[in-house]
């Protein structure tokens, strides 16, 4: 089995959100020490995070990046598997997703969570684009009955 032309383009996209996850651990650090919430602890307690606007924002930045994190597999795997079909449109989904995570974690580290929805509907979206795609894609890489 050979690549589809364009294939290439999947690489690429794929990528764009290790650097999203680099970027969103990078700002979980910058939030943990600002709020002085010490490892291993993942989260300010409710009482911090009501108390301090601090905290909260901490809690809000783990959240967006614990949210990729869970999002992020099922992304992969569409990706790759959707872009042995249709490279370009996979390639291109998968890097909308990765900007709807940028901003949903700017909307999100706020501190006022309703700010997440915008960027939550681009990147959402995204998700189900791709995992409706690729499972298209696999039945046709089925081999005929």
């Amino acid at each position: 089995m050979s690549l589809p032309e364009g294939y290439g383009y999947i690489p690429s996209s794929l990528i764009t959100i290790g650097w999203v996850l680099v970027w969103q651990g990078i700002m979980v650090g910058r939030y943990r020490k600002r709020a002085g919430i010490e490892y291993p602890q993942p989260y300010a307690e409710k009482a911090e995070a009501k108390d301090s606007n601090v905290a909260l924002r901490f809690n809000c930045m783990q959240r967006a990046h614990q949210n990729t994190l869970e999002s992020a597999p099922v992304v992969f795997v569409s990706t790759i598997v959707a872009g042995l079909k249709y490279p370009a449109l996979a390639a291109a989904i998968c890097v909308a997703y990765s900007f709807g995570r940028v901003v949903y974690t700017i909307g999100y580290k706020s501190g006022q969570p309703k700010r997440r929805l915008c960027g939550s509907f681009v990147s959402n979206l995204s998700v189900y684009g791709l995992l409706s795609i690729a499972t298209y894609a696999a039945y046709q890489l089925l081999p005929a009955c």
